[in-house]
Parts: C-alpha cells; structure tokens; sequence
C-alpha cells in the first residue's frame, strides 16, 4: 500500500562527517606518537680511532685448515693423524717458542684460521688438540665484511 502518492521516495544518503571526525582523529594520534617515538630515541656518536695494525705477538700460535682438511701451525704443515699427534705438535711449537724468547713467557694464545669450506669436525679437532696441551687461549680469525653504506 502506498499511501505517499505523487511523493518520489528519497534515495538514502551516507553522511561523511563521522567518518571524517574518526580520520582526524587518527592522524592527531599518529602525530603525537611519532614526535614521543622521536624523543626516546639515544643519541651516540661514536668513537673513531686512527690506528695503525696491531703488532704481531711473539705469544701467538696460528693454525691453518683449508677447505681440504690440511693443517698448518705458524706456516707450516703438519701431518694430522689424531688429535693427540696435534696436541703434540702444539707443545712442540710452545716449547720452541719459549726456548727462543728465553722462556717464563705466559701461555699463547691459539688463533684458528679456518677456510669456510672447512668441515666443522676440522675445528673442533684443533679445539681438542689445545685442550689435551692445556692450552686454554682460543680464538678465531675472521675477515671483515665489506659493507658499502
């Protein structure tokens, strides 16, 4: 039933303006979190050093394993048959160095020079050797990766 006649019905219409109201609201929010985020920030300027290479420590042992399993102790090559035998070149070499620097040195430090390729079980072989010689001072020798900024 229509009783309306002659009267067009009215299309129905969204009104913007609490949507609006919410949007500003928004971006008033966003404004103020983004100054407080600005705030809590630190600060550091870092240091900077021009420093010339470090010198080679007469206390230092190397060791090289390339990716094919091979060992060498301050350049040169040692057979590698068990860890024992290691551990009995690594005395050697500490023996020798202390027998050439007058002795009383402290214990040196072992730098592994390991290939990448090399197999995990290589290096873990050396860590090994160091502990039966009571050689405790481990450390790893790495590159420095060139970042462009």
């Amino acid at each position: 039933m229509n009783f309306r006649k002659g009267q067009s019905r009215e299309e129905p219409e969204i009104n913007l303006i609490p949507f609006i109201d919410v949007l500003l609201v928004i971006l008033i929010f966003l404004m103020v979190t983004t100054t407080y985020s600005r705030f809590t920030e630190l600060q550091i300027t870092l240091p900077t050093a021009d420093a010339e290479k470090a010198q080679e420590k007469p206390n230092q042992i190397e060791i090289g394993i390339d990716a094919q399993g091979r060992y060498k102790i301050n350049n040169q090559a040692v057979s590698f048959l068990d860890t024992a035998t290691l551990a009995d070149d690594l005395r050697r070499t500490v023996s020798a160095m202390n027998g050439a620097n007058g002795g009383g040195q402290p214990d040196p430090v072992i730098i592994i020079n390991a290939d990448r390729a090399a197999t995990h079980q290589s290096v873990i072989d050396v860590l090994e050797a160091a502990r039966i010689a009571g050689l405790a001072k481990v450390t790893f020798a790495a590159q420095a990766a060139n970042r462009s900024r």
